[in-house]
């Protein structure tokens, strides 16, 4: 169920393949999931400005939605998670933000669509 959806500097150097994969596996670690139900969205941002765009830092900024019903407990561990995932996988300066969200269980659908 878990949607990772990751915006970042698109002059950042990511192995997206690896990230997502220590991402998926920090969050079965945390919230009742498993690795084959997690998915990730990498979206490249052209353009970003941390402060007063000086520092030259790059932007990852990262929202993991997840069905409601968590603890406070569950969804703090879990950011706390995925920012280390994150910090051990950035090697250039960076401003890094993670925002664990909940999806309405009553209101939200996923399949997967076979196409036409």
């Amino acid at each position: 169920m878990p949607q990772i959806l990751v915006d970042h500097s698109a002059e950042l150097a990511l192995d997206r393949t690896g990230l997502a994969a220590r991402l998926h596996q920090a969050i079965t670690e945390v919230i009742d999931t498993t690795v084959a139900e997690c998915k990730t969205v990498f979206r490249p941002a052209g353009g970003h400005t941390v402060g007063d765009g000086r520092s030259g830092e790059a932007v990852v900024l990262v929202e993991v939605k997840i069905l409601a019903g968590r603890t406070a407990e569950q969804r703090a561990e879990l950011t706390a998670r995925v920012l280390a995932v994150l910090r051990a996988g950035i090697a250039v300066p960076a401003a890094i933000g993670v925002q664990v969200t909940e999806l309405d269980r009553d209101t939200y659908r996923f399949v997967h669509h076979p196409g036409r």
